[in-house]
């Protein structure tokens, strides 16, 4: 049997994409090869007269079938790259958005300022170990403890600590927000918590509902709970001083401020994403604490 051209290939996936509706679906059928062989898109259309890799066609066949049915890209071909690192991805954890690099990056640049990227950093909510694993990668802390409340969510963390395989140790935890913490004192606590309400979660494209966790994304009647429970009880675990970096819905960045407030946090400031939108809440403990 002659060995298929990549671009019978692509043209197939293209198709069936198309079919589906899937916008743009040559553009999405080059990204799927790509992303299925760790080459560009672009690279991909340049290779079209070659054969395909027998190797590379069951897995790229695969992710054109479940991207057909409605899975969202990363969960299609299984992987994500969150800042620096390439993360495992599946329906275990929810798709870590580019405006929660952006969280690490307030983290980092925190630590920097301060002088204080030494100690310990945890990362609440992790699902994949994105959060976790890039200040593990591009930190100075010294150790790293990832929490998640969903058993399936942390061994899909502990297999990302595994494939990146960060400098500084990263040990993964099972548990409800702050509790695996036990004893610890932190130097910063990071956690993007769900932030939705139940009504908006009902609300969202099927594309993100009926595949992305939902604990990963709602949080109560009013998308607070989980950042309500982090405000009252995070000055518990941090050192003075330290900082409780969360991402926060736009929608709600006052109510999270007023939160604070109550939680007797002596300031909590909010801080805009690359689209203008107020997106991350900032505070540290009391110096003396």
């Amino acid at each position: 049997m002659p060995e298929a051209l990549l671009a019978m290939e692509l043209d197939a996936a293209a198709a069936t994409l198309a079919r589906v509706g899937v916008s743009e679906p040559r553009r999405e059928a080059a990204a799927l090869w790509g992303a299925c062989t760790d080459i560009s898109a672009g690279e991909a259309w340049l290779r079209r007269d070659r054969p395909a890799p027998p190797d590379s066609l069951g897995r790229f066949r695969g992710a054109v079938q479940r991207r057909a049915g409605g899975e969202p890209f990363a969960y299609a071909v299984g992987q994500v790259t969150f800042r620096t690192v390439s993360l495992a991805l599946d329906r275990r954890a929810l798709i870590p958005r580019p405006e929660t690099e952006g969280l690490v990056g307030h983290v980092l640049q925190w630590a920097e300022q301060r002088e204080r990227g030494r100690g310990i950093v945890a990362d609440i909510g992790t699902g994949s170990g994105c959060i976790a694993l890039a200040l593990a990668v591009e930190g100075r802390f010294e150790r790293v403890i990832a929490v998640d409340s969903s058993v399936a969510a942390a061994a899909l963390a502990v297999e990302n600590v595994k494939r990146v395989r960060p400098r500084v140790p990263v040990e993964v935890r099972v548990g409800n927000l702050l509790e695996p913490l036990g004893g610890e004192r932190c130097r910063a606590i990071v956690a993007n918590p769900p932030y939705l309400t139940d009504l908006e979660w009902e609300e969202l494209d099927p594309a993100v509902r009926d595949f992305e966790p939902r604990d990963a994304l709602a949080s109560g009647p009013d998308g607070l709970s989980a950042t309500r429970a982090l405000l009252h009880h995070a000055g518990r675990v941090l050192e003075p001083g330290g900082l409780l970096a969360l991402e926060v819905d736009e929608r709600r960045a006052e109510a999270v401020q007023a939160l604070a407030l109550t939680a007797g946090w002596p300031r909590l400031d909010i801080h805009r994403d690359l689209f203008g939108r107020p997106r991350y809440a900032l505070a540290c403990s009391s110096e003396d604490a």
